[in-house]
């Protein structure tokens, strides 16, 4: 019963841990904009390039749908980070919607950090 069940659930081989954003719309670079006026007020860095936005959906209607993490489930603005992330992405023009989602799997890692937060924070 195991071997049934482990074919059904394992992620297929050599699929991302994260899944991939809609890097080919027309508003995914406002939208990263956007996420990157958005700051962990424990951090200096914005959320983007900490590494924390791990999906940006953007779909043919315009619904952008995110998935980020926090640094720590811990993370004392827990509950108000989605809603400090949609609404630096609602004003964008173009966009219809905006859902926020947190997930903790894969765990956040200093090693998902942009160089340029790594050189900001004395990593590098």
């Amino acid at each position: 019963m195991a071997n049934d069940m482990q074919t059904e659930t394992s992620p297929m081989e050599g699929a991302p841990l994260i899944k991939p954003s809609t890097t080919d719309h027309p508003l995914y670079d406002q939208v990263v904009e956007a996420c990157r006026s958005v700051y962990d007020p424990e951090i200096p860095v914005n959320i983007y390039d900490l590494g924390l936005v791990y999906t940006i959906e953007i779909d043919g209607e315009n619904a952008v749908n995110v998935l980020m993490t926090l640094t720590a489930p811990g993370c004392p603005v827990a509950g108000e980070m989605p809603g400090w992330l949609a609404d630096a992405i609602e004003p964008v023009a173009g966009v219809k919607q905006v859902d926020v989602e947190i997930t903790w799997d894969p765990p956040w890692g200093m090693d998902m950090m942009s160089d340029e937060a790594r050189l900001e924070l004395g990593f590098m």
